[in-house]
């Protein structure tokens, strides 16, 4: 009887890397669909700029390693990052953004480390913070969703601005972010934000025409898409209720009291849970079986500690949605939780 050494993922589901990846990006398809109905092509644009920019640098690095590329390739990580990093920039954004982040994410975060399974964070998040640091302006021009747009922007135009600044007509990103109403508008979270910080109360700031109903226009049908893609991902058994569960719990019931108590100048728990990456990170982003704990117990510790620092950071700190942030922090006290966390082995007392 043989036993083969080999580095996290671990699952307990009989399942390759390669399998769980898949069903990962396949449950990631009604998110996607629904950010591109109301966000527009570039979705689909970004997200291919960032699987060319994963591959070719996943295959030059594995090349310096003396690795085989192939391999690399047939695990299919690269293509959850890139497609994560993708989708959580705006569709809008340079092309050399998701280019310096998808690089970023697969050299330095993933292999720097030792590749799969010894990346200490989330690489799509730390790509992420990396770009939102570094380039704010870019990471944070939200193009409107469709309804809302006051200039209609077809295929190839889509791909001139990414690829220029510019429309073929000439319009830039800022004009095209201009609404109906001619205001130029930012995210639901960003807009709630801003008001509450202007001392307007959260019915005055719900009256603007980002926000339609629940969790802002467009926005919350892209959690209920990710959210469904959660929950195929939880009966194929892919991931374990714990950390998404977490997650929400740690995010909503502290959202819960707040708002209780101060319901004039604090963001209902609907709207965190329907604004922003929520869904997203909950069940996609959190539940990276590399840099999550990796007991039952130490998952659901994990995954509260996640959802309350996306409150503190939404309701206190200087950023709107604060999932990225959140879960490189909560990465960082994993081997504290597991330590912890994990069952005593039999014949032992305690813990070294």
């Amino acid at each position: 009887m043989t036993f083969k050494l080999a580095a996290s993922p671990h699952t307990h589901n009989r399942r390759t890397t390669q399998q769980v990846m898949r069903w990962v990006y396949l449950a990631l398809i009604p998110g996607v669909l629904i950010q591109t109905y109301f966000f527009g092509f570039g979705v689909y644009v970004q997200i291919l700029l960032a699987l060319v920019t994963a591959w070719l640098s996943e295959a030059a690095v594995m090349h310096l390693r003396n690795r085989p590329v192939r391999h690399a390739w047939q695990d299919h990580t690269a293509i959850v990052t890139a497609v994560l990093l993708a989708i959580a920039i705006p569709a809008l954004a340079p092309w050399w953004i998701i280019v310096i982040g998808t690089l970023f994410a697969i050299v330095v975060v993933k292999h720097i480390y030792g590749g799969v399974g010894q990346n200490l964070f989330n690489p799509a998040m730390a790509g992420y913070v990396l770009l939102l640091i570094s380039f704010p302006v870019q990471l944070t021009s939200w193009p409107l969703p469709t309804e809302l747009a006051q200039l209609p922007l077809p295929f190839a135009d889509t791909l001139s601005i990414i690829f220029t600044g510019f429309t073929q007509a000439g319009h830039s990103l800022e004009q095209l972010r201009i609404g109906v109403d001619g205001i130029t508008m930012a995210t639901p979270l960003d807009s709630l934000r801003h008001d509450l910080s202007q001392s307007l109360t959260l019915s005055e700031s719900l009256a603007k025409p980002i926000f339609g109903s629940l969790g802002g226009i467009g926005w919350a049908w892209v959690n209920v898409g990710f959210l469904l893609g959660g929950l195929i991902l939880l009966k194929q058994r892919i991931i374990s209720w714990h950390i998404p569960g977490g997650v929400l719990v740690g995010l909503l019931v502290p959202a819960a009291i707040y708002w209780l108590f101060n319901p004039d100048q604090a963001i209902t728990p609907l709207l965190h849970a329907l604004s922003g990456a929520t869904m997203l990170g909950a069940f996609f982003i959190a539940t990276d079986p590399v840099t999550a704990a990796t007991s039952n117990k130490g998952r659901w510790v994990f995954g509260l500690l996640i959802g309350g620092l996306i409150f503190v950071i939404r309701t206190w700190g200087g950023y709107p949605d604060a999932v990225a942030f959140a879960v490189l922090l909560a990465n960082m006290t994993v081997p504290v939780i597991d330590k912890y966390t994990q069952p005593i082995a039999y014949g032992h007392g305690g813990r070294p």
